[in-house]
């Protein structure tokens, strides 16, 4: 793959980015956003008098340009790291095509980066956590998301490594139950976080969880269909066909 069709790539991995973040931007704000608001509430509810801050910036904004310019501009960086790591991806996990290997880097990529350490430590609405411990909850979740990810590429490599002796289907198994064992002891051994109050609605807090599983799935899964196919389109583009009426000269 030569510099040109890099390029080409990463061009066509910002603009799938965008296009996903839009699709995750509708998920949030319809999904995300009232219970965001439910959580301020009671938040507020709970806060004594003299605790209630002053906005530097309006809920209003904050729920509107605020979300659609954060999105936007992540679903644009994270498109074109994603473009980056397809074009290392391409030819090395299988004989996949172009829109196949985009579908899988997404799938695999919204589990190891997302779904497993959002097992472990899932998202929280405000008046969620203790202030005084999310720089420790923060560090726990990266690591996390770090170990998640070394983790898939070591399943990757010994799924190939394995492939030649025992089959690609028994590979793929071991190499799945493999990282499944590790990351079960990461779970384990890992510090657990308990942080919501005892009388947070849990309704609330499972609604919350849902919507930003579903905007991080909404986001992954709309960048591998868009980049499949302008991916596609690049490195496997369709023979152009002859118009009718015309007659191919033969071959001398």
């Amino acid at each position: 793959m030569n510099s040109a069709t890099v390029r080409n790539l990463l061009v066509r991995g910002m603009l799938a980015g965008l296009g996903a973040g839009v699709l995750a931007l509708v998920v949030a704000y319809f999904l995300g956003e009232p219970n965001v608001d439910s959580a301020i509430g009671f938040e507020e509810a709970h806060a004594p008098a003299h605790e209630h801050e002053v906005e530097l910036v309006s809920r209003s904004l904050q729920s509107t340009a605020g979300l659609a310019t954060g999105v936007l501009l992540y679903g644009i960086a994270f498109g074109g790291i994603a473009a980056l790591a397809y074009c290392f991806a391409l030819g090395r996990v299988g004989r996949f095509g172009a829109r196949a290997t985009a579908l899988l880097l997404s799938g695999c990529a919204l589990l190891a980066v997302y779904v497993v350490p959002f097992l472990k430590y899932p998202a929280n609405p405000p008046s969620v956590g203790d202030p005084d411990t999310i720089g420790k909850r923060t560090t726990l979740y990266f690591l996390m998301m770090v170990l998640s990810v070394l983790l898939a590429v070591a399943a990757t490599i010994l799924g190939k490594r394995l492939a030649p002796r025992l089959g690609n289907w028994n590979a793929t198994v071991v190499a799945v139950l493999a990282f499944a064992v590790v990351i079960g002891l990461a779970y384990e051994f890992l510090p657990v976080i308990n942080e919501v109050p005892k009388d947070f609605p849990a309704t609330l807090l499972w609604r919350f969880r849902l919507s930003a599983l579903a905007m991080q799935a909404a986001l992954w899964g709309g960048f591998g269909l868009v980049f499949g196919e302008l991916a596609q389109r690049l490195l496997e583009p369709k023979p152009a066909a002859v118009p009718s009426g015309r007659t191919v000269p033969a071959a001398n």
